[in-house]
């Protein structure tokens, strides 16, 4: 089971006058701490490639607490791959709606239909064949070859990088570093087993290599860990300082009906929040928008509250002032609006800033 480290690997010296990390030891500790996880076969089965795949998607800069409910309601509408290619986008993204990434929702969705239309509803058992499906990149196509397929994959997320970096000490800074922590962890497979190694190298970093304070002495690795030799193992992974995060301003111009309708649109179908419902708003820019009232949607009288909304993307963070209106019940929506009742709300595909926008309806 054990297989040595390729001696040409970057950083392979740092495993000098140490055991080699040994896959067994860390097989051993999985079966005894494996997590049970909604999507996770029970021990000694293999997992349905849908589950993998629709779990793995949701886990995507998501955390286990926050996406299980999500999974659970995806599996329970849409059971297999070939129920969720025939749902409409529109149903999928408000069920997202609220988990966040939204691009993830709509590559979802466009992969269950390529998988069911040339596929016949089967996964490629490759990473190779999955790599040429929408929406799969080199970490999902990997997860889903070695936990569904058996095949010999690195599924390399932050859990992996984090192990990985202490047991080899890696200086290189992230995200430059991923490359060499990907060469490193292929050095460390074992000869099968390889789904249950993915999950359990996912385990580690999650429950006993953590970020911080990491309990290292119940670690079955640690006699070769070279972060933990030298006492340092928050230390690694090392990351590059992160740019300064740029804030945009806008205004919602939230439209409330005489008999509680408000006033939506949904999101060009490509970008930022790709196909949502909104309230209308200004663009979002650094510094706000000159003349705010010319992108109102409706001629009426608006009152800009004493309160406005906060929500921090990945990449800049948005201030929000809220206008509201009230308007007769006989105002029709412009084009490309619709009126929603609240009662409707929830077949809507509302992303959590809007969400906080709809609070301030009364």
């Amino acid at each position: 089971m054990r297989r040595p480290a390729d001696p040409a690997a970057p950083n392979s010296h740092v495993t000098a006058g140490r055991p080699i990390p040994d896959p067994a030891a860390l097989l051993a500790w999985y079966d005894r701490h494996r997590r049970e996880l909604p999507w996770r076969a029970p021990a000694g089965r293999r997992q349905h490639p849908y589950r993998v795949f629709l779990s793995e998607i949701m886990l995507q800069q998501t955390t286990v607490v926050t996406v299980q409910p999500y999974y659970n309601a995806f599996l329970a509408r849409w059971p297999d791959v070939e129920a969720l290619a025939a749902a409409r986008l529109e149903e999928v993204l408000s069920a997202w709606a609220g988990l966040g990434y939204y691009a993830r929702a709509r590559n979802l969705h466009a992969c269950a239909r390529v998988v069911t239309e040339e596929h016949g509803g089967v996964f490629p058992d490759t990473e190779a064949g999955l790599l040429e499906l929408p929406g799969i990149g080199p970490y999902t196509a990997a997860a889903i070859a070695s936990i569904a397929h058996e095949r010999r994959a690195a599924p390399v997320d932050g859990n992996w990088e984090r192990v990985v970096a202490r047991l080899f000490a890696v200086e290189e800074e992230l995200p430059k570093a991923r490359a060499m922590l990907r060469a490193l962890a292929l050095t460390l497979l074992p000869d099968a087993r390889y789904g249950d190694f993915a999950q359990a190298m996912m385990d580690l970093g999650a429950t006993v290599c953590t970020p911080r304070k990491p309990t290292c002495i119940l670690c079955p690795w640690r006699a070769s860990c070279a972060a933990q030799a030298a006492g340092a193992p928050e230390r690694y992974p090392r990351k590059a300082a992160k740019a300064a995060r740029p804030t945009r301003q806008g205004i919602a111009f939230l439209a409330v009906r005489a008999d509680g309708a408000v006033l939506v649109r949904s999101r060009p179908a490509t970008g930022l929040l790709g196909g949502m419902s909104e309230v209308p708003s200004t663009p979002w820019e650094e510094g706000g928008t000159a003349n705010p009232a010319a992108h109102a949607p409706l001629k009426t009288g608006w009152h800009a509250l004493n309160a406005g909304v906060t929500h921090v993307f990945s990449h800049f963070a948005l201030e929000l002032a809220v206008w509201r209106a009230r308007v007769p019940a006989s105002t029709r929506a412009p084009a490309g609006h619709r009126w929603v009742l609240p009662g409707d709300f929830d077949a809507e595909a509302f992303p959590t800033v809007m969400r906080k926008v709809l609070e301030y309806i009364d």
